[in-house]
């Protein structure tokens, strides 16, 4: 498939060098999605019916039809399928048919790989009453298999509950709570592939993108989709979004009390209101000049056509641009009255009569959303002005800069502050809206930030995935119902999984003992792996036991992370450099050389390696704001072992874990 698309000769084939480049793009596209992987098979399953699909008929061996699941459709050279693409509605059997409902299949077969070689196979006789119903082996095996290097796809192993959400519809919005180890950021992703599949006109014109928490993760994330054949689909944080708009370099940082409040979803109406306080009410008429004739359009009669635009509620900047077409019209409608025929070239020429712009600038004047921020964060009485009755006093003067800035070019802005931006440009001017987004990690974000993402899918659906127990800032969700609110999806469909299919079971019962703290009534994951772990909590005198507990899990297969309070990173990194034990930082990819990764805890959410060195629980905490804060983001550094976790502590642990 791959020699064909390469052996393509477009030379004659496009009427311009326009539709020649666009082809050209496109079968290279097609080229790299063709791609072989290494280790990575083109089919994991099959699939034997007793009837052909769509057909009817009385069943039997004869009657049936067999097909190869694979990661995406490969045909022979005469074009006849040998593997069907795992989207298909064809395959989902082999992730929902069971002894229950079989769904018209005789034999589910699962093939077990190593290192890209076939090694096993292992069959499903749905239909055999005589048959033992059993946990597939190998299914246990794709699960625990170590990881080395980025995150990889799903697609062997996606539960019913998973396959539920993946193959959900375009038109609605899922979001999805998933504790640790429950696979929602693997099943956001294959929903996107979905999607891509299902509806691949509509999103290619839409668009599609995949938001996380930082580049770390979307770094750790980000071959998952091209293993799938999927490559158009871009990837950001919010940060990285709102950064193109703003146009500021966020160069200072905000305290947790500021970053609370700007992160408010009122301050949306504060800026609501600042933007539209710009609008001032006309008390002189306008009058144009054409030729001999004067045309005066009197101050009630703007009053008016202002008023009615105010009204609509359209966007500040699409008003000021319909304004001086409304007093075109208003003079045109004189025009007429006066015996004269005007057409669409006389009403333009109106709206660019200068009289008519200087009134605009006047009673409408542009708003630059950098400079009004600007304004509201270091002028007192103008934040005051339009923050009474939404703000407080004290709130305030928790957001104002103690040394305003005094330019847009010399502030130190936060990302907050950016944030504000994004929400007072999209008052100005609507924000392009795309097909689909998948927002990962979606517990840290607060509100002004969820209405920063709403505005990138205002008229397509989205996907959010999260954990309310690991929410690690001040601000972070309280509930899916009010953060799907500030998202502007309040008809969203909330799922839940609860099956832990990375954490083992001793790791996962040890760290759920801070839900009842951080996450009441939140279900805890229950552990579906046969391999119940490798589990230690150790104390230790000095990090050259730390080093050494590294240095026994390295022993074993796979990769391992040492996850620490951020402040302890730089004492650790010399110690693992004193022994001569080379590591990595989050995000960069580790190899079979070098399975080390240094992971301050702040940065650790979302990752996952074979073994954790867990260092100083204590200290993970009081490196937070707040002990809640602290506790949930322990909770997170406890849950990213795959296979075994070491907690390592000098001082006493939290008294949470008991």
């Amino acid at each position: 498939m791959r020699e064909e698309a390469e052996s393509l000769d477009t030379s004659n084939t496009a009427a311009t060098w326009v539709s020649a480049e666009a082809l050209r793009h496109d079968i290279d596209q097609r080229i790299k999605a063709l791609a072989d992987l290494s280790d990575t098979p083109l089919f994991f399953g099959r699939l034997d019916y007793l009837n052909a699909p769509g057909a009817e008929g009385a069943g039997g061996e004869e009657d049936g039809q067999r097909f190869y699941i694979g990661r995406r459709h490969v045909h022979d050279a005469g074009g006849d399928p040998m593997v069907v693409d795992w989207r298909a509605p064809v395959s989902q059997p082999f992730y929902r048919a069971s002894r229950r409902e079989p769904m018209d299949v005789a034999l589910r077969r699962r093939f077990g790989y190593t290192a890209g070689d076939l090694t096993a196979y292992e069959d499903e006789h749905l239909t055999d009453p005589a048959e033992a119903d059993t946990t597939s082996k190998l299914l246990q095996q794709e699960i625990e298999r170590p990881r080395v290097g980025p995150m990889r796809d799903i697609v062997a192993t996606i539960q019913p509950e998973q396959d539920e959400i993946v193959r959900s519809g375009l038109s609605g919005t899922v979001c999805v709570q998933g504790g640790p180890g429950t696979g929602k950021t693997a099943v956001g992703l294959h929903r996107v592939a979905y999607l891509l599949y299902a509806y691949r006109d509509r999103l290619a014109r839409t668009g599609t993108l995949v938001i996380g928490p930082n580049r770390s993760f979307l770094h750790y994330i980000e071959q998952v989709l091209p293993a799938l054949g999927e490559l158009e689909v871009k990837q950001a944080t919010v940060d990285d979004l709102v950064a193109r708009v703003a146009r500021v370099e966020v160069r200072g940082t905000d305290d947790a009390a500021a970053a609370v409040v700007k992160g408010d979803a009122r301050m949306a109406e504060v800026l609501r209101r600042a933007v539209h306080a710009h609008v001032t009410l006309p008390t002189e008429p306008v009058v144009v000049v054409r030729g001999s004739r004067r045309w005066r359009v009197p101050a009630y009669e703007l009053e008016e056509i202002v008023k009615e635009l105010q009204g609509r509620g359209i966007r500040y900047g699409a008003a000021r641009e319909a304004l001086p077409q409304r007093i075109a019209h208003a003079v045109l409608v004189q025009m007429e009255r006066a015996g004269e025929a005007p057409d669409d070239r006389v009403q333009d020429a109106v709206a660019r009569n200068p009289a008519v712009k200087a009134a605009v600038k006047e009673i409408w004047p542009p708003v630059d959303p950098a400079k009004l921020v600007l304004r509201l964060l270091a002028d007192a009485e103008f934040l005051a002005a339009h923050a009474d009755g939404v703000l407080g006093e004290d709130e305030q003067r928790t957001v104002l800069w103690a040394k305003p800035a005094r330019s847009v070019r010399s502030a130190k802005w936060s990302a907050a502050d950016a944030v504000l931006i994004d929400e007072a440009t999209d008052l100005v001017q609507r924000t392009p809206s795309l097909g689909h987004v998948v927002l990962d990690e979606a517990q840290d974000l607060s509100p002004m930030q969820y209405r920063a993402v709403g505005r990138r899918c205002t008229t397509g659906s989205a996907t959010v995935l999260g954990d309310l127990a690991q929410g690690t800032t001040p601000w972070a969700t309280r509930s899916w119902e009010e953060a799907l609110g500030h998202l502007g999806k309040d008809e969203a469909v909330i799922e839940e999984l609860t099956a832990g299919f990375r954490v083992p079971t001793d790791v996962i019962t040890y760290a759920s003992r801070l839900l009842p703290h951080i996450a009441p009534g939140l279900t805890p994951v229950a552990s579906v792996r046969e391999n119940p772990g490798f589990f230690d909590i150790r104390t230790v005198t000095g990090d050259a036991q730390v080093v050494g507990a590294c240095e026994e899990l390295l022993r074993r297969e796979g990769s391992v992370g040492l996850i620490a309070a951020d402040a302890r990173i730089p004492a650790l990194a010399e110690a693992l450099s004193a022994a001569g034990l080379g590591h990595l930082g989050p995000g960069e990819e580790t190899t079979r050389d070098t399975r080390l990764t240094l992971v301050p805890a702040s940065l650790a959410k979302g990752l996952e390696y074979d073994y954790v060195v867990l260092d100083e629980p204590g200290a993970v905490v009081a490196g937070e704001p707040d002990e809640r804060t602290g506790l949930r983001r322990l909770y997170v550094a406890l849950t990213r072992a795959v296979s075994g976790l070491i907690v390592t502590h000098a001082d006493p642990l939290p008294p949470q874990l008991g």
